[in-house]
C-alpha cells in the first residue's frame, strides 16, 4: 500500500480526495492535515511514502512544506495540488524538492496515477503549466525584493514595511523601485500584483 498524507485546508475538498483516493485498491490516506504545522508533524510521526500538499495553507505555503519535508524526511515523495497553476509556483515547488505538481481541475484517476509515478522516482508536471513556466522565464525578483514587495501588497506605508522587516526607509524604497522595474509595472500595488499572478510572491 501506499501510504498517503493529505494536507488541504478547506476541510471539504481534504474529505472528499481521502474519501476518492481511498477507494484505489493500492492507496491509503493515513494523515489529513488542515495546516502546514499539522502536516509536518503528521509527517515526521507517521513517515508517510507520499505527501499530497496545496499551497495556500492559513499559517504558511506548502512549497515551505516540501521544502522541510525535504530537508528531514527525503524518503518521503512530496506532490503539490493546487487551484493556483502559476509558473513561479511551479519553479518553487520544483526548488524546493517537489517531485510532480497538479491543478487541481483534473480527474481523481489522474491524480491517483500521480501518486504512484512520484512514489516510483518519477516527476509529474502539469503539461499546461509546464509549458507556461518555460515561457515566463525564472522569478526576476531576489528574497529581499519578493519579502519587501509581500509587506506592501496591503497597501502599507514605507515606514510600516521598514518596521516590519527592520529595514531603513531608504532600503525600503530601493527594493520596490527595483521590484517595480523588474516587473514592467508603474507603482507597487502593480509590481505587488503581477509578482503574485505570476507565483513569485
Amino acid at each position: 500500500m501506499i501510504r498517503l498524507l493529505l494536507a488541504e485546508d478547506q476541510g471539504m475538498m481534504r474529505g472528499a480526495l481521502a474519501l476518492l483516493l481511498n477507494l484505489e485498491p493500492d492507496i491509503e490516506v493515513v494523515a489529513e492535515a488542515g495546516t502546514t504545522a499539522e502536516a509536518v508533524a503528521a509527517a515526521l510521526r507517521l513517515r508517510p511514502d507520499v505527501a499530497l500538499l496545496d499551497i495556500e495553507m492559513p499559517d504558511g505555503s506548502g512549497l515551505d512544506t516540501a521544502a522541510t519535508l525535504r530537508k528531514k524526511l527525503p524518503q518521503c515523495r512530496v506532490l503539490i495540488l493546487t487551484t493556483f497553476g502559476r509558473p513561479g509556483y511551479l519553479r518553487r515547488a520544483m526548488e524546493a524538492g517537489a517531485a510532480g505538481f497538479l491543478v487541481k481541475d483534473g480527474p481523481v484517476e489522474e491524480l491517483a496515477v500521480a501518486v504512484r509515478r512520484v512514489l516510483a522516482g518519477e516527476r509529474v508536471i502539469d503539461p499546461t503549466l509546464a509549458a507556461a513556466a518555460l515561457s515566463a522565464g525564472p522569478n526576476p525578483l531576489t528574497d529581499r525584493e519578493r519579502h519587501v514587495l509581500a509587506a506592501a501588497a496591503d497597501g502599507a506605508t514605507i515606514a510600516d514595511i521598514a518596521a516590519r522587516l527592520h529595514l531603513s526607509e531608504s532600503t525600503v524604497r530601493n527594493y520596490l523601485s527595483a521590484a517595480i522595474g523588474k516587473t514592467g509595472t508603474r507603482n507597487r500595488i502593480e509590481a505587488a500584483l503581477s509578482a503574485r499572478a505570476n507565483g513569485w510572491l
